[in-house]
């Protein structure tokens, strides 16, 4: 089965530095197959015969406190699961010079439709939409400082979440497709 692992927190303001380079050997040390990292915030697509998500998550997670010496959450989403939630962003929605897109993936313990009660929308400025495994965030790149999306930041909700703008779902999605 493909797969794709998200890595919570590595690489972002210069703490919990990764390779990615040692990143894709280290998946391919523990048994992962056609293994591929995409940009450096802790992406990586990979095939393996084990079917079960959550052996997957703690073989890997091992793999990388043994390896990097911290703690590294990590979220996986088969390549069905990946294809749903990018074909439930809409079109149009971009990440660039007048769109802000992100996708907020969920773990397992907050992916209920009831999640976009617990975050803070501004209805005059954030389009927030639920899909299984994730939330859709869009928004004018203008009015980016005015989001509720970052009143999410540093709350326990927060750290079950993992976030990657829809340009890198996009891609995901194409290289579980290939």
């Amino acid at each position: 089965m493909k797969y794709v692992a998200l890595l919570r927190g590595i690489n972002v303001g210069g703490n919990h530095k990764v390779s990615m380079q040692e990143l894709k050997l280290l998946f391919e040390k523990t048994g992962m197959e056609q293994v591929k990292t995409y940009i450096n915030s802790g992406n990586v697509v990979f095939s393996s015969e084990v079917k079960s998500k959550a052996t997957l998550t703690d073989a890997l997670q091992t793999a990388c406190k043994t390896a990097f010496g911290f703690d590294i959450a990590i979220l996986i989403f088969s390549a069905d699961e990946i294809a749903a939630i990018a074909k439930k962003l809409p079109d149009s929605w971009t990440n660039d010079g007048v769109m802000k897109c992100d996708v907020i993936f969920l773990w397992p313990e907050i992916d209920h439709p009831d999640i976009v009660n617990k975050v803070t929308i501004k209805p005059d400025v954030d389009d927030v939409r639920y899909t299984p495994g994730a939330i859709l965030w869009g928004m004018q790149r203008e009015l980016a400082t005015k989001s509720g999306l970052y009143k999410l930041v540093g709350t326990a909700l927060y750290k079950q979440m993992t976030v990657r703008n829809c340009n890198t779902l996009r891609k995901l999605a194409s290289f579980l497709a290939e």
